[in-house]
Order: structure tokens, then C-alpha cells, then sequence
């Protein structure tokens, strides 16, 4: 399932239009921000889809029960363009293991190959598993990552929570996943790839809009 917050009117459209806009993005603090705002607003509908369980407490006048989540979910952020993505998400989730992996593609090959070399997660067997990525462009980094959760121990359900997808990735995921162990939350679904895996129209490099062009 594919959750497309760009197709309701919302504050969501507001923080889009600044991360791509061409001239409003090149303010750094601004682009974490709207990130971070985004990723506050994601956190909050994929909370509607975990499990709850109903907990008795006493305030200062009387006894009641309210729904609460059952288990935190495990957060998973891909480096280094999700950092400020997840600041969103821990002010939600701020109870949740965290983790984070260092994947990238590699330069000059075709098509396109990715390298996983750096992993520093919890246990994720049996929890909800939120990764988070501001782009989901080809699904071949989060494609690896998911097969390493794998290996460990199988997650109850798998979040991938993006910015901007586009729809080659999400083609990616759902035929690597099956489709009732995971859900796709996207700001926006864009238009395509473009012959260097870039999605259109897209918002440019996430992680250099974040913190600056890396040599």
C-alpha cells in the first residue's frame, strides 16, 4: 500500500513547495526544517496503522483508559539525508531504538549499484520497523537494507517513509516485498526517473541541500 500525502490539501503541499523550490532550498536551516516538519506530519498518520492496547491510569479526578502504542517502533534512518527527516520522527516517536545505515550508490556504474557498508541497528525481529530516506528513487538501497533486517530476524511490519518517491522505486519495492508486510508513506509520488536515476521533477540532492556538497 502506497500512502500519497500530496494528493490531499494539506500544510504538507506548503513544505513540499519549499524543498523544491530552486531558490528557497538553497537556505540549509530552512531545508532541515521543512524536512524535519515533514517528517513530524509522517510520523503522525503512520501512528493511525500501529497496534494499540487500551492502558487504565488515574488522573487527579478519576480513573480512566486511553489506547496506547502497543510496541515502539524501531526507526531506521538511511545517512546521511535522513538526519534531519528523523528528528521529525524521534519528537513523535520518542521512546524508539534507533538506527542508522550508511548506503550510497557507487560512482560511475550503470545501472545502478549500491553500496551498504555501514550498519548500527537494534533488534528489529517481531517490532515495526520505520525506515526513513527522503528519497525513494530506484528502491535498491532500501531493497538491500530490508535483506539484512532479514537475515537477523524478520520485523512485524516494514514503514518505508520517504519525502518524495518516484514510481521505478515503488515498482522495486513491491515486487521485492511481499505486499502485506510492508507500507510506503511518501510526501509526494513524482512523475519518473530520469537515465541517471533521478527523480522528476524531484528536489535535487537531499543531502547536500541538507549539510552541503560532499567532494
Amino acid at each position: 500500500m502506497v500512502h500519497n500525502l500530496s494528493l490531499t490539501n494539506s500544510v504538507v503541499n506548503q513544505f513540499l513547495f519549499e524543498l523544491r523550490h530552486k531558490d528557497i532550498q538553497n537556505d540549509r536551516s530552512k531545508f532541515r526544517t521543512n524536512l524535519k516538519r515533514l517528517g513530524w506530519i509522517l510520523a503522525y498518520e503512520l501512528s493511525k496503522e500501529l497496534g494499540y492496547e487500551d492502558r487504565k491510569f488515574q488522573t487527579p479526578l478519576a480513573e480512566m483508559t486511553i489506547p496506547l502504542v502497543h510496541t515502539q517502533p524501531v526507526i531506521l534512518a538511511i545517512l546521511r539525508a535522513a538526519v534531519p527527516f528523523l528528528d521529525g520522527f524521534l519528537d513523535v516517536f520518542d521512546q524508539a531504538d534507533t538506527g542508522f545505515i550508511g548506503a550510497y550508490r557507487r560512482k560511475d556504474v550503470k545501472p545502478v549499484d549500491i553500496n551498504l557498508d555501514y550498519l548500527a541497528i537494534p533488534g528489529t525481529a517481531g517490532k515495526p520497523v520505520i525506515l526513513v530516506d527522503p528519497m525513494l528513487a530506484t528502491g535498491k538501497s532500501v531493497a538491500k537494507v530490508i535483506d539484512r533486517l532479514m537475515d537477523e530476524g524478520e520485523p512485524a511490519h516494514i514503514h518505508l517513509v520517504c519525502a518524495v518517491a518516484a514510481p521505478e522505486g515503488i515498482d522495486y519495492i513491491s515486487n521485492h516485498l511481499e505486499n502485506d508486510r510492508f507500507t510506503i508513506w511518501a510526501g509526494a509520488v513524482d512523475q519518473f526517473l530520469d537515465d541517471r536515476s533521478y527523480i522528476v521533477p524531484g528536489l535535487g540532492d537531499a543531502g547536500d541541500l541538507c549539510f552541503g556538497p560532499k567532494n
